[in-house]
């Protein structure tokens, strides 16, 4: 997962390299994060998210990452791996938000054929010069909340 998130011509735009990301999962294993991972038949990560549940805004989930190896775009790897997370958030919280820098078009499209709503703009919000957009999605009906 390391590897694939080292490899990351997105993430590397936050600095992100191997050494970071491998501490960055640690501490997120640690923390009682999910990480949802899809593998090939072969054994190479092909993409993974990363969710945290939290009991704050009414129940939400953040989706911190969603991941896909480059050679696996457009192939479903990212519909599958964002359904996985939405099953999994959707059994102890009721929404699932996520930033998606602002630029990326095509994670934008995604999220927003999977139900995403487009809520605002974060200007440097993470890393000065790169804005973020928020999205979310409520993974219940209105009548059918979890006890906050």
């Amino acid at each position: 997962m390391a590897e694939l998130m080292a490899a990351s011509p997105l993430l590397a735009r936050y600095g992100s390299t191997r050494r970071a990301a491998l501490a960055a999962l640690t501490r997120g294993h640690r923390s009682g994060d999910r990480l949802i991972v899809a593998v090939e038949p072969d054994g190479p990560v092909a993409g993974l998210a990363w969710i945290l549940p939290s009991r704050i805004l009414t129940g939400a989930t953040y989706l911190r990452l969603l991941l896909v190896a480059e050679d696996r775009q457009r192939t479903g790897t990212g519909a599958a791996l964002l359904a996985a997370a939405e099953a999994a958030a959707r059994r102890v919280t009721n929404h699932l938000i996520l930033l998606v820098t602002a630029d990326n078009s095509g994670a934008r499209r995604l999220y927003e054929r999977h139900g995403y709503r487009h809520v605002g703009d974060l200007p440097g919000f993470t890393r000065t010069g790169l804005d973020e957009a928020l999205y979310w999605k409520a993974l219940r009906p209105h009548g059918r909340r979890l006890p906050v």
